[in-house]
């Protein structure tokens, strides 16, 4: 089925800002409350968002085999499981609608009030029910920074790191959707000198610039994905703030990995945008340094040209921007992780969260912690209000933003932005 979506000719009948992230091309996934409380999933074109259920029930979708209630759930997943032809076939049939050649939805004004909803009538949601949550260390740049920090300036990585996608299993609970605040985690800190940890509020709280890419119903237990299918299970991406405690997770870590340090709290961006989508900004991966074993070899441009930007906005006062990234700095890409993730027969659901790990590129400007942007705490960043940070502040907000560009046609994932409170204290 072709890719008529994608057509950068496309105009839509709805208003799109020239910047906007969200052009007809775009059409991304989502799940939101309407101005009626009723729970739906959805589409935006602009700062216009869609129903897609009443646009079901109005009979838009009719010739694409849909379940009726397919849109009127309150996450993604069934949509999700029903794979990529319907994913890719509803996609271009939005298109159609929206197109400033077709008049069908253009010129029905009882139908336009009834799915179309101005962004401030909505709530946006969690897009889906997380079932499992894995987070790999997939940023070599990000590693040899870790490493060096935590070790000696000439460490080097893992004897395993450029063998395999390194990962670890999450927590899905504490997945949040942007605009949802967070508290301050405590834990077991172990202070400079002492031998003994002390019990209280992280001190360094940290975020980690990632993207995450979420799964359809892949294969039965046992059942390895080969590499060259992977991508048939991939439904889209969502930028991903996986927050750190550092102190708590430089104590607790070894020998297992990391775990309240890391378990608090996992934000994402609420629009899905999907693969189909990110077709024109595929580019290639870095070369590998070292050779690969067969089951990680792939063909083709696997990475995409994603612009990241991180930035800091303490209470009251302007945001920051602390860092520029780029997607296609990740030396181990999705299908390689995908692959590896169930060589040994786990098997994927549809729903599955699947970040990234942290994304640093090679100079200090685009590097994806205030770990690495600070070195530790040895380089202070300052803020627009004159203040300095080596961690996140209480009632700081942090904001993460991505979007792809060219040729005139820009594909953006909004953002994600969650407020850091201070440690919960129950009234």
């Amino acid at each position: 089925m072709p890719l008529s979506a994608n057509n950068p000719d496309r105009k839509s009948w709805l208003h799109v800002d020239k910047n906007s992230d969200f052009p007809i091309q775009n059409i991304p996934f989502g799940v939101f409350l309407t101005r009626d409380d009723i729970i739906t999933i959805g589409t935006r074109i602009g700062d216009t968002a869609i129903d897609l259920g009443a646009l079901h029930q109005l009979g838009y979708f009719d010739g694409i085999a849909l379940t009726d209630d397919i849109f009127l759930q309150d996450t993604l997943n069934d949509f999700i499981a029903d794979g990529r032809k319907t994913w890719r076939a509803v996609r271009n049939r939005i298109a159609e609608i929206f197109d400033d050649n077709n008049d069908s939805l253009k010129q029905n004004k009882k139908h336009k009030e009834i799915v179309l909803f101005r962004l401030d009538e909505i709530e946006m949601q969690l897009p889906v029910q997380v079932g499992d949550y894995t987070d790999f260390y997939s940023s070599i740049e990000h590693a040899t920074n870790v490493s060096s920090i935590f070790k000696s300036a000439d460490a080097e990585l893992a004897p395993n790191w450029l063998q395999m996608p390194i990962g670890y299993h999450g927590r899905s609970s504490s997945v949040i959707p942007s605009g949802i605040s967070i508290h301050r985690p405590q834990g077991q800190i172990l202070q400079n000198g002492k031998t003994n940890p002390v019990f209280g509020p992280s001190k360094l709280v940290d975020f980690e610039l990632e993207m995450a890419f979420i799964t359809t119903a892949a294969n039965d237990l046992g059942e390895p994905i080969p590499i060259e299918e992977a991508e048939e299970y991939i439904f889209g991406l969502v930028l991903l703030n996986d927050w750190s405690a550092r102190d708590i997770q430089e104590w607790e870590q070894m020998p297992f990995g990391p775990f309240l340090a890391k378990s608090f709290a996992s934000s994402i961006s609420p629009w899905i945008v999907t693969l189909d989508a990110l077709e024109p900004y595929r580019v290639e991966s870095p070369k590998p340094k070292k050779p690969q074993l067969n089951y990680l070899k792939y063909k083709g441009k696997k990475s995409y040209d994603i612009n990241l930007e991180v930035a800091i906005q303490p209470q009251g006062a302007k945001e920051t921007v602390v860092s520029n990234s780029n997607f296609k700095y990740m030396y181990w890409n999705m299908v390689q992780q995908l692959a590896h993730h169930t060589i040994n027969g786990c098997s994927v659901n549809s729903g599955d969260l699947m970040g990234s790990g942290a994304i640093s590129g090679p100079t200090p400007d685009t590097y994806g912690s205030m770990l690495e942007l600070t070195w530790k705490g040895e380089n202070l960043i300052k803020m627009t209000d004159g203040s300095e940070r080596a961690a996140i502040n209480d009632n700081d907000t942090v904001i993460m933003r991505g979007y792809c560009e060219k040729d005139g046609t820009r594909i953006g994932f909004g953002e994600v932005s969650t407020k850091l409170l201070p440690v919960f204290n129950k009234k």
